[in-house]
């Protein structure tokens, strides 16, 4: 009996043709939604990098707030960044500081009608005169 169980033992390695496909179609899976998704992540990378520029800009400071948001609509074009419309910008302007916000909600197509929508919101403070 001992030597039964050590034949069938050794004769089960790997995996079989089903258990391939599987792994190949939730592997592919992956690798789709990935390369829908990660130029949204890519983008958000470069609004934050502009929002980050913005408190370091001296000249902002001395911006009304429809300056603010032209300047920060102006800096996210240059950067290619074209998903991001002026609805999307708002800034409040405080006593010593502005607030920027960009608040937005890109969405996709993955396969078919299957979809994806991420949010990001994200606040800058920049000290005004």
């Amino acid at each position: 009996m001992k030597k039964r169980l050590i034949n069938t033992r050794s004769n089960q390695r790997g995996l079989t043709l089903i258990s391939w496909m599987v792994v190949i179609v939730f592997a592919l899976s992956q690798v789709i939604i990935a390369m829908n998704v990660l130029p949204v992540y890519m983008t958000d990378s470069t609004v934050k990098t502009v929002l980050e520029g913005m408190t370091t800009d001296v000249s902002a400071s001395n911006m009304t707030t429809k300056e603010l948001k032209s300047s920060v609509l102006k800096r996210l074009n240059i950067s290619s960044v074209y998903s991001i419309k002026p609805e999307h910008v708002k800034v409040k302007k405080g006593r010593n500081e502005s607030t920027i916000i960009v608040d937005y909600e890109p969405r996709g197509a993955i396969i078919g009608n299957l979809e994806y929508i991420v949010h990001f919101q994200h606040e800058v403070k920049v000290k005004s005169r």
